[in-house]
């Protein structure tokens, strides 16, 4: 049995005659009811709308029935005028029942309103009438309520807009006292020009803001992430949840950070374009700012030359701190236009990088760009960026993201550090303009040049990892630009229609292709978010201070259609092994080889049931394995295996799925409610043989660095406690685990 699974009483037998076609039956479905969770809603007014609202409820405690005082038309005297109508009041228990039965149900049908007016006495039309008065008094209180905001946010703007009108028709020009042009400045002008230039950009780009939206809400978009339990446990008990870019809640540094103030604005305004300016030229310039490698194929930064040529930047490098920086190209089989939407959207961006970006969210759009696109679009940024091991820190970083078109029809998106702004001891990385250029290619590809250049405290890092970090194969240009390629592969692997059906296994149910990647896309992501030193987690060494020592923490699923509920320990090591990361990942991924490594299948034969090729590289791919276990009173079982490869790593994730489920997910249903528990392997080159293969390539001759992870669930009731035998089994588990790989991988790799 893999790790993730635990096997319940009873035993789950494989339904005879399972075979695939173009739909791939395994059972029969099962129905999931969905749970909607009520919204209250807190309504306040102002002294007007009070007024106006005693009234209505005074209309509104009337019956819908009226009656006229008096005899009828006959028995009246025709000179005298008639009496006006006289309403009923309902009764205060009348008032209060319906009100109660009001807030569970505000559309009662026929059969409700005819029971209600039993219980009350009332007619049923009274009923009703109540019911249509009381929903049409909401509508207003609400309408009243949205106006009142909207006013005041929009009184906010105008007073906004005035101001920034007001520093427009005072600028002056910095070099010759007099006043300031209004109008667009190119780069290319004249050098003693550039603060000019600068000051009218940023004047420009405020008064544009601040007048789009005069009349509209404010478009800020702030994105709330869960909060972290306050009761940490021995092992650093958790709750799982979140969205694809914030797995498991925000750090305590990510999630102090709050928007930028009014008077940060214009100063990060100007930033974002200076920083866009020096992008476009570190992309474009080449010796002597950028000069060769040691390796002869790639290029260095030079620091000196750097300094230079761009004097001003986010200042001087703090102590202590190292400067990384790299510059990559490639093509890829993406539209340029798409590219820069995944960029510009938080959500996109760290689902496509899950591999780099651990969690990140938006603090405040400043500006949504111009003419329907990201043109001009501008938006201060939080992130954290990891390596799939426990043994190097994540790198946080607080920065706004700048999008714009060049005049060549090139697009440039650009992210420049804010710590300036806000000085912390915290701060342990600065990201320098970091980006990329986006150039439109014929067939619907792009060609993406890729800039990193960052500085940062990496004291942290163990030494076996120092040598990839240097390298740039952790958080450098090339890595961004490989996952960058494989993740178009997978996207157009997804949107392909012509799927032949010629090899056994293959899916070419459209829907049913699109879901599966989908849940193997999950899988990933909680994979790579749970297997680093994010902040976001507390990992407890069991024994020694050895890079290969297993590191384990504990977290309680609640509530979470995507896990199975209870208290799930992972367990992750690190180790080096002298063996090219090539190798490593061909053995791990092969179903063939997985019983001399996969303790839980206690031996038995893994098939592959089903596959989704996503690139290129045979390597990867998405697959349904199913184990028979040699044991013939363990029922068999089905494993969700995704395997990807690039020249800067490698993984292997892999999790137990229930065979109704699955059945429902490849003929197309939502995979969302698949409960998974991702374990798996993460493979990078040790950095010491780095060769500059092309993208697909093994990169590195040299050894691997290989990470091991397993999620178990060790109990089904999230409040129960954690015993030290359940550590200890799982500890024994990773450990032998381990030792069968080092010794398959060695051997196999000595007899080659």
């Amino acid at each position: 049995m893999p790790a993730g699974m635990i096997i319940p009483a009873g035993q789950i037998n494989m339904p005879a005659g399972f075979s695939f076609s173009s739909r791939l039956t395994l059972s029969q479905p099962s129905l999931m009811d969905g749970h909607f969770l009520p919204l209250e809603h807190l309504t306040q007014t102002t002294s007007e709308g009070e007024l106006n609202r005693i009234r209505e409820d005074d209309f509104e405690s009337k019956s819908g029935s009226e009656n006229l005082e008096g005899g009828s038309g006959e028995d009246q005297d025709p000179n005298q005028r008639p009496k006006k109508k006289r309403y009923h009041r309902h009764t205060q228990h009348q008032i209060q029942e319906m009100e109660a039965f009001f807030k569970e149900c505000p559309h009662p049908d026929d059969k409700q309103r005819k029971e209600l007016s039993r219980e009350l006495g009332l007619e049923p039309l009274q009923v009703k009438f109540w019911f249509q008065n009381k929903r049409t008094q909401m509508k207003n209180q609400h309408e009243r309520h949205e106006n009142t905001q909207l006013r005041t946010e929009n009184d906010k703007l105008r007073a906004e807009n005035m101001r920034y009108r007001e520093a427009l028709s005072n600028a002056s020009c910095p070099s010759c006292g007099g006043p300031a042009a209004i109008g667009e400045m190119s780069f290319d002008e004249h050098h003693l020009r550039l603060e000019n230039a600068r000051l009218r950009e940023e004047i420009d780009r405020i008064s544009a803001i601040a007048a789009k939206y005069v009349g509209k809400p404010v478009l800020n978009y702030p994105l709330i992430s869960s909060q972290l339990p306050s009761r940490p446990l021995d092992l650093g008990v958790g709750n799982f949840g979140g969205n694809p870019g914030d797995i498991y809640g925000a750090g305590d540094l990510l999630r102090s950070i709050s928007g930028p103030t009014e008077a940060d604005k214009p100063m990060i305004v100007e930033l974002a374009v200076a920083a866009m300016e020096e992008l476009v030229k570190m992309a474009q310039m080449n010796e002597p700012l950028w000069i060769p490698g040691l390796d002869g194929t790639s290029r260095m930064l030079s620091e000196d030359e750097y300094v230079r040529i761009f004097p001003r930047g986010i200042g001087p490098k703090p102590t202590g701190f190292k400067c990384e920086a790299s510059r990559e190209t490639a093509v890829v089989i993406m539209n340029h236009i798409n590219l820069v939407e995944i960029l510009m959207d938080v959500n996109q961006w760290s689902t496509v990088f899950s591999g780099i970006v651990s969690r990140a969210m938006t603090i405040e759009v400043l500006s949504t760009g111009v003419a329907g696109n990201c043109n001009g679009a501008l938006q201060v940024m939080t992130a954290e960026f990891q390596v799939p091991s426990p043994l190097v820190p994540t790198r946080e970083s607080y920065f706004v993201r700048y999008c714009k078109q060049q005049a060549d029809g090139t697009w440039a998106v650009v992210d420049v550090s804010l710590d300036n702004l806000r000085p912390s001891p915290a701060v342990r990385c600065r990201r320098r303009p970091s980006g990329c250029l986006i150039q439109e290619m014929p067939n619907g590809y792009s060609k993406v040049t890729w800039i990193e250049h960052v500085e940062v405290d990496d004291r942290g890092v163990h030494n076996i990892y120092k040598p990839v970090v240097n390298a740039g194969l952790a958080f450098g240009a090339k890595r961004w630009v490989a996952t960058l390629d494989r993740q178009c592969e997978r996207l157009a692997s997804a949107m392909a229609t012509n799927i032949p059906a010629a090899d056994v296994g293959v899916i070419t149910n459209q829907e049913g292709r699109k879901s599966m990647l989908k849940l193997a896309e999950r899988m990933v992501i909680s994979f790579c978010a749970g297997v680093s030193a994010s902040t976001a987690h507390t990992w407890t060494t069991l024994s020694g201070s050895g890079a290969d020592d297993v590191r384990v923490m504990t977290r309680k699923s609640v509530d979470d259609p995507g896990r199975p509920p209870g208290i799930v320990l992972s367990a992750a090591t690190s180790f080096w092994i002298p063996v090219p990361p090539k190798r490593v990942f061909d053995f791990l991924r092969d179903e063939n080889s997985r019983s001399e490594w996969d303790i839980l299948s206690n031996g038995g034969v893994v098939q592959e049931m089903a596959h989704i090729a996503n690139g290129r590289d045979t390597g990867n791919c998405v697959s349904l394995l199913r184990v028979n276990s040699a044991n013939s009173s363990q029922s068999n079982m089905l494993i969700l295996q995704e395997s990807c490869t690039d020249s800067t790593g490698s993984f292997v994730i892999y999790a137990p799925v229930d065979i109704v489920a699955m059945n429902v997910v490849l003929n197309g249903g939502d995979p969302d409610y698949v409960a998974l528990l991702p374990s798996g392997f993460a493979i990078l080159p040790d950095g010491q043989a780095v060769n500059g293969g092309v993208i697909g390539e093994p990169t590195g001759s040299g050894g691997s660095l290989l990470t091991v992870a397993f999620q178990i669930l060790v109990d089904s009731i999230p409040t129960a406690k954690l015993s030290l035998g359940s550590v200890a089994t799982v500890n024994n588990l990773i450990a032998c685990t381990v030792e069968r790989i080092k010794a398959a991988v060695t051997c196999d790799n000595g007899s080659n």
